[in-house]
């Protein structure tokens, strides 16, 4: 007599999962009204801020953001003026804004090319839209850090110490703000995301360069921009080698 063994079940093929389309929800269909809707959106919904992006009044959308960037960093600015007070009270708040506008003015042709390279169907307008969308992020992280920032400023005479605190707060608000230009890269149709990881470095060096381009921040000068060419890394050192010797933020050349 034989044996018979239990035939197994069959076990179905594993379908792999699509990822959901933007405006699959109905809530991500809905119309951004205003800057403050704009701000809870990017914040507990980036994927609606995404799909209005694709829609055809994106620009008032876009106008938005760029407006709350501004006026976060200029506040931000400010915090940051309070470590020497004076000039810098108005002086740091221009030179940030400036300093972040004007970074993601001379990235955006790069950023576009490596979107266009990587099989990406996203429009300019997208693009603008997505890193609009970057910089108001990463201001409204910012404001979020400037209570933090402010009581160590009036706590604390060490230029290189607040200079690092600050650094770091930026590039925190700097990784969430690139999460969130790759997942509206991710949704474009891309077929690789080197192009973006490249352009994320790209961009990255481009804005600390700018923070020397525009010294002094932190500390005072006798004049608004400086009068000698630096590179980040040499300048960052020089403040490091300079602080022990400091006990209030000297003149910056």
């Amino acid at each position: 007599m034989t044996e018979s063994h239990p035939i197994p079940p069959a076990i179905p093929p594993v379908i792999p999962s699509m990822p959901r389309q933007l405006g699959d929800d109905p809530s991500e269909r809905a119309a951004i009204p205003n800057v403050i809707a704009a701000i809870e959106t990017i914040l507990r919904h980036p994927r609606r801020v995404m799909f209005q992006l694709r829609q055809p009044d994106a620009g008032k959308l876009i106008a938005g953001m760029l407006f709350v960037a501004l006026v976060c960093s200029l506040i931000y600015g400010v915090v940051v003026g309070t470590f020497s007070g004076g000039t810098q009270l108005w002086a740091a708040p221009v030179k940030i804004a400036a300093g972040l506008m004007i970074s993601a003015l001379i990235c955006l042709p790069s950023l576009y090319i490596f979107t266009c390279l990587s099989g990406s169907q996203a429009r300019l307008i997208e693009v603008c839209g997505l890193l609009a969308g970057l910089l108001m992020l990463m201001t409204i992280l910012l404001i979020g850090f400037a209570p933090v920032a402010w009581i160590f400023s009036q706590s604390t005479e060490s230029l290189a110490w607040m200079g690092t605190l600050h650094l770091v707060f930026w590039f925190i608000a700097t990784l969430f703000g690139l999460r969130f230009l790759e997942a509206g890269f991710s949704h474009s149709n891309a077929r690789s995301h080197l192009g973006f990881r490249t352009w994320a470095v790209i961009f990255l060096l481009v804005a600390v360069q700018m923070t020397t381009a525009l010294r002094p921040i932190l500390g005072t000068s006798d004049t608004f921009l400086p009068a000698q060419k630096q590179f980040f890394g040499a300048h960052w050192a020089d403040c490091l080698t300079m602080s022990s010797n400091e006990a209030k933020p000297g003149t910056r050349n």
